[in-house]
C-alpha cells in the first residue's frame, strides 16, 4: 500500500492551518468572529490581526525601552513590505523579547514567516491593504512608543490619533477588503466612510478602559489627562452609535460580514456597559464578560443581523448606562 503523501512544513495547507491555530491561542475572540467570514475574507482579515498582534506584542513588552520598541517596529515593517529578511526581524525580535511570558505571542514572533507566506497568497488589492495598515499602525505605535507614561496622553485629540492608528485603521482595512469582495457593500459604503474609522476606535477604546488596571500596574496610560471616565464612556458611547451606523450598512446578504462586525460591537457594548456600572475595578477579570454570555449573544447574533430593527433594539436595551 502506498504510504501517504506528507505535506512539507511550508506548504499552503499547513501555513492556513497554522493561521487558525494560532489565532485561538491569542485572541478568544477574534477566534470567534473572524471564521464567521466568508473563506476568501476570513483569510486575509485572519492574517491581519495575526500582523497585528505582532505589532502589539512589541507594544505590551514593558521591559523593552522605547527606542527599542521603536526599532522592532520599524523593522517589522521593512520585513512586511520585504525592504528587510522577516528572518532578521524574528532573530532581533526574539532576543530583545528573551524574557517575555506570553509563549504564545512568542510563538507567532518565531512564525512571522509563515504568517508573511500567506499575505502573499491573497489578492494584490487585499495585499495593497494590508501593507497600508501595517505600515500606518507600526509607524503610529512607534511614534506612541515615546509618549508611554503614568500620566497618560496630552488631550482628547491625541487620544483619538493613539484610537485611530491602532483600531480606526483597521476599521479602514477591514471596509476595503468588504468593499473589494462585496460591490453591494461598496456601493452602500458611499459617503459614509468615516464611520469605518469609528467602528475600530469604538473596539480600542473598549479595551483600552478594560485594560487600565494592567497598564497602570506597568507604568502605562492611554486615556488622554483631566478626562474622567464617565466623559470617556460617553465618547465610546457616540463611536458606538456610529459603529452601528455602519454595520447597518452591510447588505443583509452579506450575513457573514454583518455577524463579524455585530459580534465585535455587541461584546464592546455589553463590556462598557460592565465598566458604567462600576465607580472603580482593581483588573480587566472584574468587568470580563463570562464565556457564557459571550457563547449566549454569539447565537443570539445569528438572528439578529437578518433584522436591522432587532441589532438597534439589542444596542437601545444594552447601552442605557451608557446613554445617561
Amino acid at each position: 500500500m502506498r504510504a501517504p503523501k506528507q505535506i512539507p512544513i511550508s506548504s499552503p495547507f499547513a501555513d492556513l492551518a497554522y493561521q487558525k491555530a494560532i489565532l485561538n491561542s491569542v485572541s478568544r475572540t477574534f477566534a470567534l468572529t473572524i471564521p464567521l467570514l466568508p473563506p476568501s475574507i476570513e483569510k486575509v482579515v485572519g492574517n491581519t490581526y495575526l500582523l497585528c498582534r505582532i505589532v502589539d506584542t512589541i507594544e505590551d513588552a514593558a521591559e523593552l525601552s522605547a527606542q527599542t520598541k521603536q526599532a522592532l517596529s520599524a523593522l517589522f515593517l521593512d520585513a512586511v513590505l520585504e525592504k528587510v529578511s522577516v528572518e532578521n526581524f524574528v532573530k532581533s525580535c526574539l532576543e530583545a523579547l528573551k524574557n517575555y511570558s506570553n509563549p504564545d505571542e512568542l510563538d507567532l514572533i518565531a512564525n512571522t514567516p509563515t504568517v508573511l507566506r500567506i499575505l502573499h497568497t491573497c489578492s494584490s488589492d487585499d495585499q495593497q491593504a494590508v501593507s497600508r495598515c501595517v505600515s500606518i499602525m507600526s509607524e503610529g505605535m512607534s511614534f506612541f512608543h515615546g509618549k508611554q507614561n503614568q500620566a497618560g496622553l496630552q488631550d482628547l485629540a491625541e487620544f483619538e490619533k493613539y484610537c485611530y492608528v491602532v483600531a480606526g485603521v483597521v476599521g479602514e482595512l477591514l471596509t476595503t477588503i468588504f468593499s473589494n469582495h462585496s460591490h453591494a457593500f461598496k456601493k452602500e459604503l458611499v459617503g459614509h466612510e468615516n464611520l469605518a474609522i469609528a467602528f475600530g476606535q469604538a473596539l480600542q477604546m473598549t479595551n483600552i478602559l478594560k485594560d487600565s488596571p494592567e497598564d497602570r500596574a506597568r507604568g502605562v496610560s492611554w486615556k488622554p489627562i483631566n478626562m474622567s471616565q464617565a466623559e470617556l464612556l460617553k465618547i465610546a458611547y457616540q463611536k458606538l452609535q456610529d459603529s452601528l451606523k455602519y454595520i447597518l450598512l452591510i447588505p443583509k446578504q452579506e450575513q457573514g460580514m454583518r455577524r463579524f462586525c455585530f459580534l465585535a460591537f455587541g461584546l464592546a457594548v455589553m463590556t462598557l456597559t460592565k465598566i458604567a456600572n462600576r465607580t472603580e475595578f482593581n483588573s480587566k477579570d472584574e468587568v470580563k464578560l463570562s464565556k457564557s454570555t459571550v457563547m449566549q449573544f454569539y447565537g443570539f447574533t445569528k438572528l439578529a443581523v437578518k433584522s436591522d430593527m432587532l441589532m438597534k433594539a439589542f444596542f437601545y436595551l444594552n447601552s442605557r448606562t451608557l446613554a445617561k
